[in-house]
């Protein structure tokens, strides 16, 4: 049987000019650094800007979305050269400038980036002549009972073994005096948003509502709430489904719960999930895409939901995702079924869908 497809390809009435790229680069990489200066070389020879986006060191401090990709001139691309992590650095930059992301990969586990070192001319020429698939994934937002914040001391701590901290997430325009459903915060998560307990020796005691009505309070180390892009993140470690990422949906997955119920939740992306940390908890760290982004204390409270944007991935293929679960995690058969026979990689009569095989299920309402 064909397999679904799973981006779409652009409309040519829908092509974006190509007049500026922001690059990403995992500067520890020396093939990470020679394809970037690819890309460069390409720009270059097209008169094409293009800015290295993201760039830290040691001594300096990183900046917000929005600052990010107005110093990079808001470009219509960005390009990440590295694995799954510099792509959601260059992801978060992306959604604030409202640009495609194409994902060079040059990682060892990578389910976001899509496009070979040897094909990366290939791939710039492709989204400048407007011959791509859009492979669009949802991210979410969130609300809280007040603005996020990093207490002081903690910075020894944030930097080991890593660069300088993002800062915390400013609040979203919006009424900040007038508590009732949150102060908007301005964030956006590809794949999750993490709720861990900060001190190896308490737990994290936090009670999980879903549209407002309690469903049950958890001692853990953490709760995940990811997209379907994120469940084969983090979630997915912790026991959570794969989801198919053009699925509009919540997973929430609790992580070393001390209660019977271990299970995920896989929500419809209308829902909303609240997470409030109980009266005598530990302190909470609440990190977006793997960047800790805020403490909570007792009696703090935060909502994640869908965002109204949507990441934009740059595929040159027509991408079929469980074809890179399989590949990703290099799932073998079961011995017992391959004494029973060989399966074809795909069925195929060679002849038209019919029409409920090309849009199955019931119809959009």
């Amino acid at each position: 049987m064909t397999a679904p497809e799973d981006g779409v390809r652009t409309p040519a009435g829908d092509r974006r000019p190509l007049r500026r790229i922001g690059l990403v680069v995992h500067e520890g990489k020396p093939v990470a650094v020679a394809a970037a200066q690819r890309v460069r070389d390409w720009a270059g020879a097209r008169d094409l800007p293009c800015t290295d986006i993201d760039v830290w060191s040691e001594s300096d401090a990183r900046r917000p979305a929005h600052e990010e990709a107005a110093l990079a001139g808001n470009p219509d691309l960005v390009v990440t050269v590295g694995g799954d992590g510099t792509f959601l650095r260059g992801a978060r930059v992306a959604a604030a400038a409202g640009a495609l992301v194409l994902g060079v990969d040059v990682g060892r586990v990578g389910f976001l980036t899509d496009v070979e070192v040897d094909r990366l001319e290939e791939a710039l020429q492709a989204v400048a002549d407007g011959e791509v698939v859009l492979d669009a994934r949802m991210m979410l937002t969130m609300r809280a009972s007040r603005p996020l914040e990093i207490p002081g001391g903690m910075d020894a701590l944030l930097r080991y073994g890593r660069g300088p901290a993002l800062p915390s997430p400013a609040v979203r325009p919006g009424s900040a005096e007038e508590v009732g459903w949150g102060v908007p915060l301005e964030v956006l998560a590809l794949n999750d948003v993490v709720f861990e307990k900060l001190a190896r020796d308490r737990q994290a005691s936090l009670a999980l509502y879903v549209d407002s009505r309690l469903f049950a309070s958890y001692s853990a180390d953490a709760l995940v709430v990811s997209t379907a892009t994120g469940s084969t993140a983090y979630s997915f470690a912790a026991g959570g489904p794969v989801l198919s990422p053009d699925l509009e949906a919540l997973v929430f997955t609790p992580v070393a719960p001390h209660m019977v119920f271990d299970r995920s939740l896989v929500l419809s992306a209308r829902h909303r999930i609240g997470v409030r940390v109980l009266g005598r908890s530990g302190q909470v760290a609440v990190s977006v895409d793997g960047q800790l982004r805020g403490v909570l204390d007792p009696g703090d409270w935060v909502t994640v939901y869908g965002a109204a944007q949507r990441s934009e991935l740059v595929r040159l293929d027509q991408p079929h995702f469980l074809d890179r679960v399989r590949s990703r995690f290099g799932l073998s058969d079961a011995r017992a079924a391959l004494a029973d026979g060989d399966a074809p990689l795909v069925y195929d009569p060679g002849q038209p869908l019919p029409p409920d095989l090309q849009h199955p299920g019931p119809p959009p309402r």
